[in-house]
Formats: structure tokens, sequence, C-alpha cells
């Protein structure tokens, strides 16, 4: 392999890659939850088949046929290069906002490494089959994917990005960079060197926030794991990594981008992050309103037939919502809408429900969703910012109280922790099935969908099960198919 400098890689890039080399993952609730993880995934890329907004963004490029080794694109009939087949799947996994979440000093949606693995081990698998060999099994999948969760996580733990303007899909593409490499076949060298070269391109967070919200934000990801995989690939080739491409003096990262502070690990490395990660369950919305959704969930029976008696609804919330989703003013796309949590706790109050289809232009013309918006006051709960920032609780904590102008009032419900945090796995499981049941009656016959749901819910069988048998029963035979095909 070619090299470029006799320094050492800086310390945080051997890092990862000793990581991901050496380390032995001995913790079987961790598999258990990749799994887990991974089942929800599935759920929130079939719902995303439903929005033509994200149907337009996939398949091959024109003129660019379904390749007989690619890799499977869930619930299409998409089989692709593997760096165009991680962009599909990440963007269906990510699209509707419904994907796991890890909260840290920069939040991050791990499962965002999903279209990547997926890839790539689905690819590589392929190419060994018809080579006469065994293909990888789905443990490898969920191996890859506690890797790629725990460096995003704890990266995430180390720093925030958003105040130097880089988004977090950053750290997406660090990880996947690293863990494809290996799953490829890859050398310690060729690990180190892909890392190395994912430092080359921190994307802009400017669509997330404020007027400049929009769609990327649903594909930003989908991008950076595609990225990785495309790194992986030429690292494999030989193409030699920077070993300063963070310490370097004068055209480091940490000295160009980061203004001289240090990039790290908030911890070591191990299996943390998937074994503590936040599911969002109750509707697609950012990960702290998700115990807000349950507040109105539990108040929409008395207030959705009397809207017009309602004075003031108050809502009590940590700092972090405060900072991301606190939003007035006219809402000006799907994506605008999802970031804010009043449009969110208005529909949900309404409706009994929050689905993705509710941010869509022809849902938010309902004029009551802005009345409700319109009485609406976020007020932060010192307490709730306090365990919302303690290590020891993750706590998420929200609370919601309505005022009527007859002078009755519901009087003050709150959650602690959201459905999906992990004090709450027992409760969570059953609702997280239902999340892939139902996707699975809008994707499948019915005896395909037993099929999916029994090999999903048999962890000992799905570790062993073939890659391409997982991802040929995800399959369909239309690209983009209707509901009920």
């Amino acid at each position: 392999m070619t090299t470029i400098s006799a320094l050492p890689f800086d310390p945080l890039i051997v890092d990862i890659a000793d990581y991901v080399m050496d380390f032995q993952i001995q913790s079987d609730h961790a598999f258990e939850m990749s799994r887990w993880v991974l089942l929800d995934s599935m759920a929130c890329a079939f719902e995303a088949l439903e929005d033509p907004a994200c149907l337009h963004l996939l398949g091959a490029y024109e003129g660019q046929p379904n390749l007989p080794l690619g890799a499977r694109v869930p619930g299409t009939a998409y089989q692709l290069d593997p760096v165009n087949a991680a962009f599909n799947t990440g963007c269906l996994v990510r699209w509707t906002d419904f994907s796991d979440t890890w909260v840290a000093a920069q939040t991050t949606h791990p499962s965002d490494d999903v279209g990547a693995i997926l890839a790539v081990c689905d690819y590589r698998s392929r190419i060994l089959f018809s080579r006469g060999e065994a293909p990888l099994s789905m443990r490898v999948v969920l191996a890859a994917m506690i890797k790629a969760h725990e460096i995003q996580g704890v990266l995430g733990m180390g720093q925030s990005l958003n105040p130097y303007g880089i988004d977090h899909t950053f750290l997406v593409k660090i990880a996947c960079a690293a863990v494809c490499t290996e799953l490829l076949g890859g050398t310690r060298e060729q690990v180190l060197a892909a890392t190395s070269l994912a430092f080359f391109d921190a994307p802009l967070c400017v669509h997330r926030f404020g007027s400049n919200t929009g769609p990327r934000k649903g594909w930003a990801a989908a991008e950076a794991a595609s990225h990785a995989v495309s790194l992986a690939f030429k690292a494999i080739k030989g193409e030699p990594g920077y070993p300063q491409v963070l310490s370097h003096p004068q055209w480091g990262f940490c000295h160009t981008r980061l203004k001289d502070q240090s990039f790290r690990l908030g911890g070591c490395l191990g299996s943390l992050v998937m074994e503590n990660v936040l599911f969002k369950l109750l509707g697609p919305v950012v990960i702290h309103a998700q115990s807000a959704i349950e507040c109105a969930l539990a108040l929409s029976g008395s207030v959705k037939d009397q809207i017009n008696n309602v004075e003031r609804i108050e809502i009590y919330t940590h700092h972090r919502t405060l900072e991301t989703i606190d939003k007035s003013g006219p809402l000006r796309n799907p994506a605008d809408r999802d970031h804010c949590l009043q449009y969110a706790m208005a529909v949900t109050l309404l409706n009994g429900a929050l689905k993705a289809s509710d941010y869509r232009d022809e849902a938010a013309l309902d004029p009551r969703i802005d009345q409700l918006r319109h009485v609406m006051v976020v007020k932060e709960d010192p307490n709730y910012t306090q365990r919302y920032l303690d290590p020891a609780l993750r706590a998420n904590s929200n609370g919601m109280e309505i005022f009527y102008k007859n002078g009755h009032r519901s009087g003050r419900i709150e959650f602690e922790n959201p459905v999906g945090h992990p004090s709450r796995r027992d409760e969570a499981k059953p609702i997280l099935v239902d999340k892939l049941s139902q996707r699975l009656k809008q994707r499948y016959t019915t005896a395909k969908q037993k099929k999916i749901l029994k090999l999903g819910l048999d962890h000992q069988q799905f570790m062993l099960t073939p890659v391409p048998h997982w991802m040929n029963l995800l399959a369909t035979r239309k690209p983009i198919f209707k509901a009920g095909a």
C-alpha cells in the first residue's frame, strides 16, 4: 500500500481502527438490540416508500441497469452497486425522521449506518457466493451495526459539531468508512486510510435550522453513508491515508474546522450506544419531543372536540427542545414542520396520532393546526434540563397542561422518558413489533409478512441467516409499488 508520510496516524484514527479490527463484542444484549434497531429501520424504510418526495431520489442512475451481483434495496426490486444501494437504503431509513437516536453533546441518528452496512454485506456476500464461498451471516451485519453505532455515539459524546457548522452526518461517514472497509476484507492499514479520508469533507448543517430547514435532512445521512462506502472501496484499492489529517498545525481538520479544538472520543469504545439507543415509536418527530407526544396522546380525547374553547396550552420541556424545535411563524415544507414541536403537538391533539403524512402540504392546510399552535406556550422546566444533562439518567422529559376559556384545566400531564427510552424496553418491544407489522401490511402479501416477522423475531435463527436470504426476502418484483402489492 502506498504511503505518503512516515508519521504515525493521529491517535483518534488509530483508536477507531483498533476497535474495528480487534474488539470482540461480548454483549448478548447488544446483539439483541442491534436486531431490534434493524427491524425498526426497516419499518421506517417501508413507510418512506409511501412518500413521492422520497421515491424520486431512489433507483439506479439513468441508463444503469440492475446488477446481477448488486446489493438489494429493501422494499424494492432495485439491485444496485453498493455505493448507490447505500444511498437508496439510507435515504429510506432516515426520510421520515422516525429512526433511532443517541442523545449526547452531538445528538446523532445511529441507524444512519444501516444503509451502508446492508449494502456492503449484501454485495460482498453475493460476490463470495459467486465464487463458491459462504456468504456473510446477519450476525456480521448486527456486529457491524454495533461498532458503527458506537463510533458515532462516542464521538458525539466527545464534542458538539453544530457550533462549527458541521452536520452530525459527518460522524456517520467516519464510522461507516472504517466499518465498511473491514467488511470488504480490508487490512488495518486500509481501515486507517479510509477513516482518515473521511475527514476531508465535513458537511454543513445549515439545512436543519431556521428558514433554511429543508428536505436535504432526509437524505444527508444517506449521502454520508454512500460516500463512506466509496472511500472504503478506494482504500481497498490502495488509496493512501493521511496520518496528520486531524493534527496538522496549519491545514489539519482540528485547526481549520474546529478552531484548534480537539476532536475526540467521549469515552471508551465498547457497546454502550447500541445497548442504550433511543427508539421513536409513537410518532415521527425529533427525539426531544417523543415524551411530549405521549402527553398530547393522553390529552387528545378531551380536547379535540372543544378546540374553540382552548385558551392556552402550556408545554414544559428541557433546554435542548427549546433550542432545536421551538418554532413559530410560517412553516414552508414537510421538513420545516417535523422540526416544529408546536405543529407535531397540535396534530397529535387533533388526530390522536402522528404520522409522517401529517407533515405534507395537504395535511398542513387544516386551519385548526395553526389555531392550536397560536395558543401554545413552551417553557423550560429546570428540573427537566438537569435530568436531561445527567449522564446517569439520560432523561428526556416533557409535560403539558391545557387551559380552557371556561376556567377548567386539564391538570399537568408529564412523562420523564418516552416509551423508546432504555428504561421502558419492555413497553417498547410490542409497539416496535406493531410499527413493523403495520408497514409490512403496506408492502407485502400476508404470507410474506409472516415470513419476515417470524425470521426477524427469532434472534438465534436471524443471526445465522445468510445476508442475501434476508435481503431477497425484503425485495419486491416492482421498484416502486402501491400499498398491498
